[in-house]
This record gives structure tokens, C-alpha cells and sequence, in this order.
């Protein structure tokens, strides 16, 4: 036969002071409010700033990388340059995926547009590992003895060409243009020797600013034409998953590797708001801890106070364990509305944020994420757990 708490719960809340208990309550209230809407600011951190590096393919982001040059280290090759162990070390971050040297010419090299485009002017050719390049057409390889060399060329490249172009004479070429115009790639020897390659523009690149052509091509025009053997990089181009992570950025600060930083401006930003939000939650976390040990302290004071009435009970044949289900049972609606109110509040700040301060952007939801529905229930949890236990320890101290 089921035996009913009400008579008794009169007995238990004689002599209790409701002050305490409702001080628990809203600074719980607030302790939840302040945790939920850290985790939920921080996850649209992720969101808004999680992939902002460079043009992403299949969903890394490629990103180069070049020694810091000091006023000490200036023309000290050895020191600007990547070691095959810099790069092994890159290799093994957890935070970075791939790794690939961006090889530069070691000789003298001039471009010219021919009889067409009449301009002549040193420049350099570099190669790298085509899974690091965003466009690489079919036609983009080489093989010894062919005449004619395929060219990717950068986007800004033919944005800075066509800025200086009308000063010189020069004609402005569209992107459809540049990619079916000849262009002379002239390679000179130490001993100003020549030898004249027919080039081909078969893509545009928006990722490298640079003039790539096929690894075979330049590792053949390096041995070709250059007397020095051992070729080293400038440039690594990293891939990871986010450009923007916070141990990606302080890594590379730390081997004082140079990196464009427009390329990676949210990284900082995201840096400074991951940690203001953290702050927050650690804070929400401890008002919601400080909140529990306050009604800890209710809660004694009114067995305190409930003694004779508690130890009758006991003596009467009623299971201590029986007395701490029903007496935590009496708080789960109080902390279920607490906790619920929170999540709503947080629900209402998400869909503000969302509207009128970031104009309904697609990265973002208007609804919380599930983490906060999963914390808001770990803590309804925590606090009747928390409760349970500290009834059962001190009636059975009465016992």
C-alpha cells in the first residue's frame, strides 16, 4: 500500500526560511542563463568564423606559410628557407592535414606576350602538388621534350596587369582572353645561354599568387638551367581543416613563421571571443555551483529545525530512503521551471541575434543547438542528484 507524502510534508517545512531557498532559486536562474548562452555564443563563433580562410576545397582550407625575415636573418638563406625536417615537423600537427613545398625557379626566366601584347619582363615560375591547386584542367602536365608549357595563372596577377596595362599601351585582357593568349617562356643559362618555350594560360588561379607550371616542367628547368643541386622551399602551403583555429595560429606564432594575416583576421577575433565567452560560462558554471550549495544550506537548516519532527517519523517505521525520494521529489518542478525558463530566454537572445544583429545569416540557426537542450538536462540532473544525496546523508545521520 502506497504511503502519501502530503501529511506529512507540513511536518518538514515547519520553522523554514523561505529567503534562502528563493535566493537559491534566482541565482540558479541566472548561473543557467549565463552557461547556456555562453555555450550557445560560442558555438556561433564556430559557425560564423569557423571556415574563414581561403577558397576551401572539399571542405579544407589551403593556406601559405613563409619564414619570418628578420633584419638578422636577411639574406641568410639557410635560416629563410624550409628545411625537409620543418616540413616533416609540420606534417606531424594535429591540426594540419597536408603539407606541400611551393617550388620556385633557380634561374633566370622572362615572359613575354609576343607580337600581340608587346611586353617583356623577368619574372618567376614556381610549381606545387596539384591536390593544392584550385583549378587544375586535364592539359595542366609536361613531359621532356615538349615545347609548349601549360600555365595556371593568378587571378590577381591579371588584376594587377590590367590596372598598369593602359599606361604602358598595353591592351586590358578579360579572363576569357588571358586563358587562350600565347606567351614566350624564356629560360637563360648561367652562361646567358637560352632556350624559348612556348607558354599556354590554361586556368586562372584565385587561391595561389603565383605563375605555376608542371612540377616535371620546373624540376627539369632547375637541373636544365641552374647549377645549384640542393633546392629548397620559400613557401609551404598548409591544409587544414580551419585556418582559423586558435592552435593552428599560435603554433605557427611560435615558430615565427609568417602568414598573411587578412587570411586568417577572424582567427584573432575568434581567439578574443572563444575566450570572453569561456570566461562567461566558467562564471555561469560557478553561480549555478555557489546556487546549489546555498540551498545545500537550506535544506540542512530545515531538517535542522525538523529534527524531533524527522526523528518521530524514523521512529514511527518510515525508510529514510523513502523520506529523501519524496523530500528531493518536492524541488523537481522548481528546478524544471528554472532551467526551462533559461532555456527559454536563451531560445529568445538566439533568435535576436540571429534577426537583428547578424540580418538572418545562413551560417547561423535561429533555434538553439541540441548541446544546450543536452546541458540544460545534465543540470536539471546534477541539482536533484545533488539534492537526493545531501537529504539521504543527513537523515540518515538521524536515523
Amino acid at each position: 500500500m502506497a504511503v502519501s507524502f502530503q501529511p506529512i510534508k507540513p511536518l518538514l517545512l515547519t520553522g523554514s526560511n523561505p529567503l534562502s531557498r528563493w535566493f537559491s532559486y534566482i541565482g540558479l536562474g541566472i548561473g543557467v542563463l549565463l552557461l547556456l548562452c555562453s555555450i550557445q555564443m560560442y558555438i556561433n563563433i564556430q559557425q560564423l568564423l569557423g571556415g574563414s580562410g581561403e577558397q576551401r576545397k572539399n571542405g579544407y582550407d589551403f593556406i601559405s606559410i613563409t619564414k619570418t625575415i628578420t633584419n638578422e636573418t636577411m639574406g641568410n638563406l639557410e635560416k629563410n628557407l624550409f628545411t625537409p625536417q620543418d616540413v616533416k615537423e609540420l606534417e606531424t600537427q594535429s591540426f594540419i592535414d597536408g603539407v606541400a613545398p611551393l617550388m620556385a625557379n633557380n634561374f633566370r626566366v622572362q615572359l613575354s606576350g609576343g607580337n600581340l601584347i608587346p611586353f617583356v619582363s623577368d619574372f618567376f615560375l614556381e610549381s606545387l602538388d596539384n591536390n593544392f591547386i584550385d583549378t587544375v584542367p586535364p592539359s595542366f602536365n609536361w613531359a621532356e621534350g615538349q615545347n609548349d608549357v601549360p600555365i595556371i595563372f593568378s587571378s590577381d596577377f591579371l588584376e594587377v596587369y590590367n590596372v598598369f596595362a593602359p599606361g604602358y599601351g598595353l591592351p586590358q585582357l578579360s579572363a576569357e582572353t588571358a586563358t587562350q593568349l600565347g606567351v614566350q617562356v624564356i629560360c637563360y643559362s648561367p652562361d646567358g645561354s637560352r632556350q624559348v618555350f612556348r607558354g599556354h594560360i590554361v586556368a586562372l588561379s584565385d587561391r595561389i599568387n603565383s605563375i605555376l607550371v608542371p612540377k616535371p616542367f620546373l624540376e627539369w628547368a632547375n637541373k636544365r638551367f641552374s647549377p645549384q643541386e640542393d633546392l629548397r622551399a620559400s613557401r609551404l602551403y598548409i591544409k587544414t581543416k580551419d585556418a582559423n583555429s586558435t592552435d593552428f595560429l599560435n603554433y605557427l606564432e611560435q615558430k615565427h613563421y609568417h602568414i598573411n594575416k587578412d587570411k586568417t583576421r577572424f582567427g584573432r577575433v575568434k581567439q578574443v571571443l572563444q575566450g570572453v565567452f569561456s570566461g562567461l560560462g566558467i562564471f555561469g558554471l560557478m553561480v549555478v555551483l555557489l546556487a546549489l550549495m546555498l540551498f545545500s544550506f537550506y535544506l540542512q537548516l530545515m531538517i535542522a529545525r525538523s529534527k524531533d519532527n524527522l526523528q518521530l517519523l524514523l521512529t514511527l517505521g518510515y525508510s529514510p530512503n523513502w523520506l529523501s525520494s519524496n523530500v528531493s521529489k518536492q524541488f523537481i518542478p522548481v528546478y524544471v521551471l528554472v532551467v526551462l525558463f533559461a532555456v527559454v530566454l536563451t531560445q529568445v537572445m538566439q533568435f535576436a541575434f540571429h534577426h537583428f544583429i547578424m540580418f538572418d545569416r545562413s551560417e547561423l540557426s535561429p533555434f538553439i543547438h541540441w548541446i544546450i537542450l543536452l546541458v540544460a538536462v545534465v543540470l536539471i540532473s546534477l541539482s536533484l542528484f545533488t539534492n537526493y544525496r545531501m537529504v539521504k546523508k543527513l537523515l540518515h545521520k538521524l536515523y
